[in-house]
């Protein structure tokens, strides 16, 4: 059974999209849409923009969710999952492609939560860290014994954990966690705390606009960030993505469920190979393609 996997923020690179835009009508039309949508040509930072341009969360998440659905697109008939999953801001490309979201009603979401968290960020200075060699659980009880807002964001494959919270809380559990025995305990270079209790002010503001949008049945079981279990029920998708924003990103659970229900091949839709890098962490038995 094959499961197509959509890539979250960090996966951007400058010149990403450009040979689909130059090569396909449809991607180009597509493209096109989203710079109208958007009300700025976010096509010429995809293509010709800087590193700092596609840094900006406001341009990172929707350029990183065009890339992916435009490639479903244009995939045609190859296109046939038995099962999606998206990595955080890659679940709503996965949504959009399995037919649960037009393109038109993700893209504007995407757009709603990309600005929301960029004003949570400004808000209240925070950070975000890989704990590499540490089990989840040893690195859930360094997070419970900071006093500071720290929490896992992405449980990505064994042994890699991404916790988020305060700058203060985040340096206080890289020190706990190095002395709890992890290999490393590494700073990324993001604009603040996704996935923890930091990001509640953009938790309201998305869920609004989540709640107007129209969802459908999609065409395959969706397995979602917040609790690693397939969902095609239209309600229970709206209430899992509203939760994603402060929750964790379950990415090794969901590989992990994935090939418990049948799951031998994993293609990942979007930039760079990150998921596919994970997936085979998690498991290596499994196939892994991508196409960027």
């Amino acid at each position: 059974m094959k499961a197509f996997v959509f890539p979250g923020q960090g996966a951007q690179f400058v010149g990403m999209g450009k040979d689909l835009y130059e090569t396909n009508a449809v991607a180009k039309e597509m493209f096109e849409k989203a710079n109208e949508i958007l009300g700025f040509r976010i096509t010429d930072l995809m293509f010709n923009g800087t590193e700092e341009d596609l840094r900006q969360t406001k341009v990172t998440q929707p350029a990183i969710f065009l890339h992916s659905v435009i490639l479903a697109k244009t995939l045609g008939d190859e296109f046939k999952p038995d099962m999606v999953a998206g990595h955080s801001l890659g679940e709503f490309s996965a949504l959009v492609a399995a037919g649960a979201l037009s393109f038109e009603d993700g893209l504007r979401l995407v757009a709603t939560r990309a600005m929301a968290m960029q004003k949570a960020c400004e808000a209240k200075p925070s950070t975000m860290a890989a704990v590499l060699g540490l089990t989840n659980e040893q690195v859930e009880a360094v997070c419970a014994e900071v006093d500071d807002i720290v929490a896992p964001a992405n449980y990505n494959c064994p042994g890699q954990v991404v916790i988020s919270g305060t700058n203060e809380g985040v340096a206080a559990a890289c020190e706990k966690a190095t002395a709890a025995g992890a290999r490393r305990a590494v700073p990324l270079k993001v604009g603040g705390a996704f996935h923890s209790p930091l990001m509640q002010p953009a938790h309201e503001e998305l869920a609004e606009a989540i709640n107007k949008a129209q969802f459908s049945t999609p065409v395959c079981p969706v397995y979602q960030d917040v609790d690693a279990l397939p969902h095609t029920d239209s309600n229970e998708i709206k209430e899992n993505l509203i939760a994603q924003l402060t929750a964790p990103v379950k990415w090794t659970q969901i590989v992990q469920a994935m090939i418990a229900d049948g799951a031998d091949e994993f293609v990942e839709l979007g930039p760079g190979t990150v998921l596919q890098g994970l997936v085979k962490k998690i498991n290596r038995e499994v196939a892994t393609s991508g196409k960027q």
